[in-house]
C-alpha cells in the first residue's frame, strides 16, 4: 500500500465537510496574484475592505474560489480577506434555544396528546456546519421535531408523565448522535408541556379521586381495628383491677364538668336494674315476685 495515498476515511470525510486536498492550480494562482496585486495597488484604501473583525464567540470559515481555504474557521479577531476570490461565512457558536412547537402524538397505548419542548445546542464546528448542511439550524429544528414525535410513538401515557427525564435523555442522545456531521453538539432537551384531552383528563381524576377514597377507608378500617386492640387491652387491664375502674370513672367525670355543661350522666351499674324492673339479664326473663 502507497504510504501517501490517502485512507478510505479520510477521503469520506474530505468530501463530507467540503475540503478538497487539490491546490488552486494555475488559473487559480493567476487570479490570486491579480487581487494580491489589486490590493497592493488601491493600498491603503483596499485594506479597509479586506480587513475584517470577528467577534470572540463567531468564526470565519473562508472560500476562496469557491473553496474552503483551511480545515480550520479563522477568527476571532482581525483576518484578511482578499478582494474579488475570498467569500467569507460568519458562524455563530453561542448556544442556540431551538423551541418546539405542540406536536400531537399517538401514544403506544392509542391515546392523543400533544407535546411540546426545548432543545439547546450549539455549533461546535464552523466548517462543518457550512460545508455539510444547507441551513442547519433548519435542518436541526425539523429533526428535534421528528426525533420528538418517533420516542414519544413508543412510550404510553403513564410513562411520558412520570419518565420525562428519561425520555429528554434518549432524545439528546438521538439528536447528539444524528447532529455530529453537521458540528452541532446537543446539549440539553426538555419537555415542557404534556396536555390531554379534557375528556381524558376527567377520567383520570376520577381514577385519582376513587383511589384515594380507597386508600382512606382501609386507613380507616386499619385505625379502627387498631383502636379495638387498643380499647380490648385496656379492658383487659381494668378488669384486673376495680380500683383502676373508679379511678376511670373519676376522670371522665372531671373531664366533663370542665366543659360547663348543665346535664351530667352517672352511668349505673346494670346488675342493679334487675332488682329494681324484675329482669335479668342473664337469660332475659322476667324474674317472678315473691309471695
Amino acid at each position: 500500500m502507497d504510504p501517501g495515498a490517502s485512507s478510505p476515511e479520510k477521503q469520506d470525510k474530505e468530501n463530507l465537510v467540503g475540503i478538497s486536498s487539490k491546490r488552486l492550480g494555475v488559473c487559480g494562482w493567476i487570479l490570486f496574484s491579480l487581487s494580491l496585486l489589486l490590493m497592493i495597488i488601491t493600498f491603503p484604501f483596499s485594506i479597509w475592505m479586506c480587513l475584517k473583525i470577528i467577534k470572540e464567540y463567531e468564526r470565519a470559515v473562508v472560500f476562496r474560489l469557491g473553496r474552503i481555504q483551511a480545515d480550520k474557521a479563522r477568527g476571532p479577531g482581525l483576518i484578511l480577506v482578499l478582494p474579488c476570490i475570498d467569500v467569507f461565512v460568519k458562524v455563530d457558536l453561542r448556544t442556540v434555544t431551538c423551541n418546539i412547537p405542540p406536536q400531537e402524538i399517538l401514544t403506544r397505548d392509542s391515546v392523543t396528546t400533544q407535546v411540546d419542548g426545548v432543545v439547546y445546542y450549539r455549533i461546535y464546528s464552523a466548517v462543518s456546519a457550512v460545508a455539510n448542511v444547507n441551513d442547519v439550524h433548519q435542518a436541526t429544528f425539523l429533526l428535534a421535531q421528528t426525533t420528538l414525535r418517533n420516542v414519544l410513538g413508543t412510550q404510553t401515557l403513564s410513562q411520558i408523565l412520570a419518565g420525562r427525564e428519561e425520555i429528554a435523555h434518549s432524545i439528546q442522545t438521538l439528536l447528539d448522535d444524528a447532529t455530529e456531521l453537521w458540528g452541532i453538539r446537543v446539549a440539553r432537551v426538555e419537555i415542557k408541556d404534556v396536555r390531554i384531552p379534557v375528556q381524558l383528563q376527567r377520567s383520570m381524576a376520577a381514577e385519582a379521586e376513587a383511589t384515594r377514597e380507597a386508600r382512606a377507608r382501609v386507613l380507616a378500617a386499619e385505625g379502627e381495628m387498631n383502636a379495638s386492640k387498643s380499647l380490648k387491652a385496656a379492658s383487659v387491664v381494668l378488669a384486673e383491677s376495680p380500683i383502676a375502674l373508679q379511678l376511670r370513672y373519676l376522670q371522665t367525670l372531671t373531664t366533663v364538668a370542665t366543659e360547663k355543661n348543665s346535664t351530667i350522666v352517672f352511668p349505673l351499674p346494670m346488675n342493679i336494674l334487675e332488682g329494681i324492673g324484675g329482669i335479668s339479664y342473664d337469660n332475659h326473663e322476667k324474674v317472678p315476685k315473691r309471695a
